[in-house]
C-alpha cells in the first residue's frame, strides 16, 4: 500500500468523528397504531404536568426538617363548692399542670378530695383486693399491701363482727375511699367553667434550608387582637387563643363526658408552605384528635393523684389529696416546603421525555412482531450494511431503497 494513500485513509478517519448522524424516520400508514401513540404520549404528557409538576410540584426543591417552638398559656377562671373544702376558686396556677406553658400539659376538670390525711394507722380501702382478710394472720407485720395505700400492722378489722374485714396499715390517714356516691360526687366536683378556658398557644418555625421564619401570630398594630379573637379556620386563621370546648368538639366528642373521666387529645399543626408564593399564603392548619382509647372504660380517661401539704401550729405535717380528672394534650408540629430548583425540574422533565421514547418502542414492537405486515415492516426498519465496493457506494439512494412502498397496516 501506498504511503500516501495510507495517509489519506487516516485522515479521512479522522475526520469522519466530526460528521453529523441522524437515525432514519419511517412513516407508517398505521391509524390504529399512531392514535395509540399519540395516546401515550398525551397520558406521560397529561401525567407529567398534572401530577408531576401541579399537585406534587417536583419542580421544587423540599425540606421537612422543621425547627418549632411551642409555648401555652391558659387563662379561666373555675369555682367549686364541696362538703370537705367549701367553695375554691380554680385559676390556671391551679388546674394546669406543669404550669410552665409547654407543649405537653394538663388541665384539671373534676375532682375527688381526701382533705386532712396524717401519718398514721387506719384501715385499708375495701376496693384493694389484696387487703382483705379472715384473720390476723393474713396481714403479716412489715408486708406492703399490692395495689394499697400502705405497710400491714399485723391486725384484721372487721366491722359489726363481719367475717372479712381489711388489714390495719401504717398510711396517709383515712385512705381514700370509692363509694356508691362516687359518680355524684365526681359530677359535685367538676370546674363546669372549664368549658370557656381558654389556650394561647403560640407556635414559631423555622425552614433552615431556605431561611424562612414564621409563627402563627399575625402582625397587626391592634394591640387587642389577642384578647378578643377566637380561633376560626376561615375567618380567623391567624388567631391562636383556642377554646377548650371547641376542641373537644372538634374532636367528636361531648365535652361533659371528657370533663367527668378525663381524656387525651393530641394537637397537630402541620405547615405546608410554598415559598415561591407570597409568604402569607403559607398559613398554619390544626387537626384535633382525641388519643386515649375508648375500648371499655377502665381504657379510657385520664386521671392522677397529688398532694397539698400542710403544717399545724404544732408543727405536725398534715395533707389534703386530689384525684384529678382532666385532658392532657400534646402539641405536634409537623412541616413542609418547597422552592423552585432548576436540578429537579430538569430530572423530571428528562424522566418524561424518556417514558415518550418508552411509548415509541411500545409501537414498535408491536409493528415488528403482532402486525400481519411485521417482515415487510421489518425490510424498512433494519438494513445490514456490508463491505461495498465503489461502485454500490457511488449508487444514488433511490437505487440502493426498494422501490414498494409501506403497505396500510
Amino acid at each position: 500500500m501506498a504511503p500516501n494513500s495510507w495517509k489519506s485513509k487516516v485522515i479521512m478517519n479522522v475526520l469522519s468523528y466530526l460528521d453529523y448522524k441522524t437515525g432514519k424516520v419511517i412513516i407508517v400508514g398505521s391509524k390504529r397504531v399512531g392514535s395509540l401513540y399519540r395516546v401515550i404520549q398525551l397520558s406521560i404528557i397529561g401525567y407529567l404536568v398534572g401530577y408531576v409538576f401541579l399537585s406534587k410540584k417536583s419542580y421544587q426543591t423540599k425540606e421537612e426538617s422543621i425547627q418549632s417552638a411551642v409555648m401555652t398559656k391558659l387563662k379561666g377562671v373555675a369555682v367549686t363548692n364541696t362538703s370537705e373544702s367549701g367553695w375554691m376558686v380554680w385559676g390556671p396556677v391551679d388546674y394546669v399542670i406543669p404550669p410552665q406553658g409547654e407543649a405537653v400539659f394538663f388541665i384539671v376538670t373534676n375532682f375527688i378530695e381526701t382533705p386532712n390525711q396524717k401519718l398514721g394507722n387506719c384501715a385499708e380501702s375495701p376496693n384493694v383486693p389484696d387487703g382483705h382478710c379472715k384473720g390476723d394472720e393474713d396481714c403479716a407485720e412489715g408486708e406492703l399491701v399490692v395495689a394499697g395505700h400502705g405497710v400491714r400492722t399485723g391486725r384484721c378489722m372487721r366491722d359489726n363482727g363481719k367475717s372479712n374485714g381489711t388489714c390495719e396499715i401504717y398510711s396517709w390517714c383515712p385512705v381514700e375511699r370509692r363509694c356508691q356516691s362516687q359518680d355524684r360526687h365526681k359530677h359535685t366536683n367538676m370546674l363546669r367553667e372549664a368549658e370557656n378556658f381558654t389556650i394561647y398557644i403560640k407556635n414559631v418555625i423555622r425552614f433552615p434550608k431556605f431561611s424562612f421564619s414564621k409563627a402563627n401570630i399575625q402582625d397587626t398594630a391592634d394591640k387587642f387582637h389577642l384578647k378578643k379573637c377566637r380561633y376560626d379556620e376561615a375567618l380567623e386563621p391567624y388567631c391562636p387563643i383556642f377554646r377548650l370546648g371547641d376542641i373537644v368538639n372538634q374532636t367528636g366528642h361531648s365535652f361533659q363526658d371528657m370533663a367527668l373521666m378525663g381524656g387525651l387529645i393530641g394537637i397537630l399543626i402541620r405547615w405546608e408552605c410554598d415559598l415561591d408564593r407570597d409568604p402569607s399564603e403559607c398559613q398554619p392548619r390544626y387537626n384535633f384528635t382525641r388519643t386515649d382509647i375508648n375500648v371499655s372504660r377502665e381504657s379510657s380517661g385520664f386521671n392522677f393523684r397529688h398532694a397539698r401539704y400542710y403544717e399545724t401550729e404544732s408543727g405536725e405535717s398534715y395533707r389534703t389529696q386530689f384525684k384529678v380528672y382532666g385532658i392532657r394534650i400534646n402539641i405536634m408540629v409537623h412541616g413542609k416546603a418547597g422552592k423552585f430548583c432548576i436540578i429537579p425540574t430538569f430530572i423530571h422533565i428528562g424522566s418524561g421525555l424518556a417514558c415518550i421514547g418508552g411509548g415509541a418502542w411500545f409501537c414498535d414492537w408491536i409493528l415488528l412482531y403482532l402486525m400481519k405486515n411485521r417482515e415487510f415492516y421489518k425490510d424498512w426498519k433494519f438494513e445490514n450494511v456490508k463491505n461495498s465496493t465503489t461502485e454500490d457506494i457511488q449508487q444514488t439512494p433511490e437505487e440502493q431503497q426498494p422501490t414498494d412502498l409501506l403497505p396500510e397496516v
